[in-house]
């Protein structure tokens, strides 16, 4: 079985510290890649067939798509600190990404797409919707970067924070079956944070059948790939995590399933 952890490396000459593919993960649609570019440099980018949303972790960059430039596109210290801003970009744009006099560090999100179908475009702070979810020891806040709801050919893009205590994608739930409306088949990327950054998080990859089973110690700047099944995750306390969420499948919805034996956490009618 694959492992499903994946950890960053050391920087290449491009800039990239962590990387999965469809090639990499064994499967047909999500992309993914973190790149840290030191001050005045820059990456230049062309995806056929493949659309993409540009996520600013840290710091800001000036991103030209074919004749478009959007200055100074981000902001955040870190990932901890208030709404993201992003930029979308359809299949087959050039692309430039350059940081100023600032380093910056970024999330490259990829996914099948038509050429010419949509206009690169801003996805400033005032698109960026807001919610908090759960309760208890179950809350975690939530923005969504690139839902459903926004145009996009594959893409669904999200970044949750799960203050330290509490667990996030729980109850366990999965979207591995194209069965809509009942479920969705979408495979996603957990690209994990922690703050402080010495800290851990723990998350569990498991199906039914429990042909995977894997449960997995994260650590800053780590990614788990989620081809199929149920993935919790837990903060300890003391420690925030935030992590950025790719999805993409043959239909760009997301309708999940419970786990039917922790569905009663949400469904207290439904306890054994």
């Amino acid at each position: 079985m694959t492992d499903l952890l994946v950890k960053p490396h050391a920087r290449d000459k491009e800039g990239c510290v962590l990387s999965v593919t469809p090639e990499s993960a064994g499967w047909r649609h999500v992309g993914f890649a973190v790149f840290t570019l030191e001050p005045g440099e820059r990456l230049e980018r062309r995806l056929p067939e493949r659309e993409a949303c540009i996520v600013p972790l840290a710091g800001r960059v000036d991103v030209t798509a074919g004749e478009q430039h959007f200055a100074g596109v981000g902001g955040r210290a870190s990932p901890f600190e208030g709404k993201p801003q992003a930029v979308y970009l359809p299949a087959d744009t050039p692309f430039t990404l350059a940081a100023g006099e600032a380093a910056v560090e970024l999330a490259l999100c990829t996914a099948p797409g038509r050429k010419g179908k949509l206009p690169p475009r801003l996805i400033g702070e005032d698109k960026i919707g807001f919610e908090e979810r759960g309760q208890g020891s179950n809350r975690r806040l939530v923005y969504n970067i690139l839902p459903e709801s926004e145009p996009a050919d594959s893409l669904l893009v999200v970044e949750v924070i799960t203050p330290g205590g509490n667990w996030s994608s729980y109850p366990p739930h999965k979207h591995d079956r194209d069965a809509l409306p009942e479920e969705s088949f979408l495979e996603e990327t957990y690209y994990h944070r922690l703050n402080p950054r010495q800290g851990f998080a723990f998350q569990r990859v498991y199906t039914d059948d429990r042909s995977i089973d894997q449960t997995m110690a994260v650590e800053n700047g780590d990614c788990v790939m989620v081809p199929r099944g149920y993935h919790p995750v837990g903060a300890p306390h003391g420690y925030d995590l935030y992590y950025l969420n790719v999805m993409a499948g043959p239909k760009r919805q997301w309708c999940f399933k419970n786990d039917p034996a922790h569905d009663w956490i949400v469904n207290p009618s439904g306890r054994r």
